[in-house]
């Protein structure tokens, strides 16, 4: 229950986000949002300097988190889940559409996830075992024999536990798939002193089961996810696009248990060079499929744009072609979440005095159409760039409108920035 206060509250903040362009945004948001005749807000940089049953938030890296003393204490707020393997790991997110349309065949899910193939592999010299189940491969396998290269289905491959973009590759025979793995074990020879994967609820850090050259160690990263790859995407001729193909990054904030808003300041991240169709080249440019900026040189010859900037008239669309586009994403995140968070409620366990911001990619296709692509769990936000921080502050301000200060006993902000897309009740306290 929210209540007026006449004396200001007081409020503990530990915030340690590692990050230099993050933790300025973080800091300036509490102390905008938080006025002091609200708020006694307090920064500490220790769990010591906290008086005993004092509120207190922690905003930390999530392997910094005290989830302990989370758990223990209602009186502590922490900006992550413990548990959200079922949004944030590849496989299982496939794993959590598809369960939830066989129960709901008619969500919005269903129009708007491609359905995967999940399979599980250690060695490139195990494929044919590893694709035993995968019927759906071998049909589009068989398909492909008979057609020329460019008019054949084509597929997207991730590793299920990595992120940045690390280990994606195109391929349309199990000839091109084997030689992705060839080259995976050629690149990186198995060793004898394998590193552990990080605590992250599955994350994978850039130095544990991912090499150099966007290839991954396959005996460390065993699980793969295998989409139909999406063509053809929607392209804007002009500059400074020149037909480049691009994602959008949707920023997520899901509070305690479970509510969910979508941001609507979105970004548009743009691959480094023009589109092709997948077989129209010898060998896949892989740079003009990839939006990832982390994949491009440090020149980022991609561009990042703010989504609503993006020209009025798309090839083929009508002029309410953004807004079509956010009510698609609003509707795929709040029948996503709920599917993790009713479908897959052991993989997802929301808290109560938690918080988290989620990055969640979408590409749209020549018909307008915004298809899920990933979920991304403590997002990069240094690829806004400086010339878009102010999409980042406003989210972070967003956070604290919508998670701090009700949970301290603050009236929360209307903002149609955040955007309310799921509020349902888990019974969890």
């Amino acid at each position: 229950m929210v209540i007026k206060v006449t004396d200001p509250l007081s409020l503990y903040a530990l915030v340690d986000y590692q990050d230099s362009y993050v933790e300025p945004l973080i800091l300036a948001a509490l102390k905008s949002r938080l006025p002091p005749d609200l708020c006694n807000l307090t920064f500490v940089r220790a769990l010591l300097d906290v008086p005993r049953d004092a509120q207190l938030l922690q905003w930390r890296q999530y392997e910094a988190l005290d989830f302990e003393l989370v758990l223990a204490s209602p009186s502590h707020l922490v900006n992550s889940y413990v548990i959200r393997k079922a949004l944030i790991r590849k496989h299982y997110l496939s794993t959590t559409v598809s369960n939830w349309l066989v129960k709901h065949p008619n969500s919005v899910l269903k129009a708007h996830v491609k359905p995967s193939v999940e399979f599980e592999i250690d060695y490139a010299e195990f494929l044919d075992d590893a694709l035993v189940e995968a019927y759906e491969l071998r049909e589009s396998f068989a398909r492909n024999e008979a057609m020329e290269v460019e008019l054949r289905d084509w597929w997207i491959l991730k590793p299920g536990m990595s992120d940045r973009g690390q280990g994606v590759r195109l391929f349309s025979s199990e000839h091109d798939l084997s030689a992705i793995f060839e080259g995976w074990e050629e690149e990186n020879p198995d060793c004898e002193d394998e590193s552990e994967l990080s605590s992250n609820d599955g994350a994978v850090s850039e130095q544990e089961g991912v090499s150099s050259g966007n290839g991954v160690i396959t005996s460390q990263l065993r699980y793969f996810v295998a989409q139909p790859y999406i063509h053809p995407p929607l392209l804007f001729p002009q500059e400074p696009y020149c037909d480049r193909k691009f994602h959008i990054r949707t920023y997520v904030l899901a509070v305690g248990a479970l509510r969910v808003y979508t941001y609507k300041p979105m970004l548009a991240l743009f691959a480094g060079t023009a589109y092709s169709a997948p077989g129209t080249d010898s060998e896949p440019d892989l740079r003009a499929h990839l939006t990832n900026t982390c994949l491009q040189s440090g020149e980022r010859e991609g561009i990042v744009d703010a989504f609503w900037s993006l020209p009025f008239s798309a090839p083929g669309l009508d002029e309410h072609w953004k807004h079509n586009v956010f009510r698609q994403i609003c509707d795929v995140v709040g029948a996503t979440f709920e599917a993790a968070a009713r479908g897959m409620s052991i993989h997802f366990q929301p808290l109560p005095n938690a918080f988290e911001i989620f990055g969640l990619d979408f590409l749209v296709d020549a018909h307008g159409t915004a298809w899920l692509l990933e979920v991304n769990a403590f997002p990069d936000f240094k690829q806004t760039g400086d010339g878009l921080s102010g999409v980042v502050q406003g989210l972070f301000e967003g956070v604290v409108d919508k998670a701090v200060k009700p949970w301290i006993g603050l009236d929360s902000r209307d903002s149609e920035e955040m955007v309310e897309v799921l509020s349902i009740g888990l019974g969890r306290r």
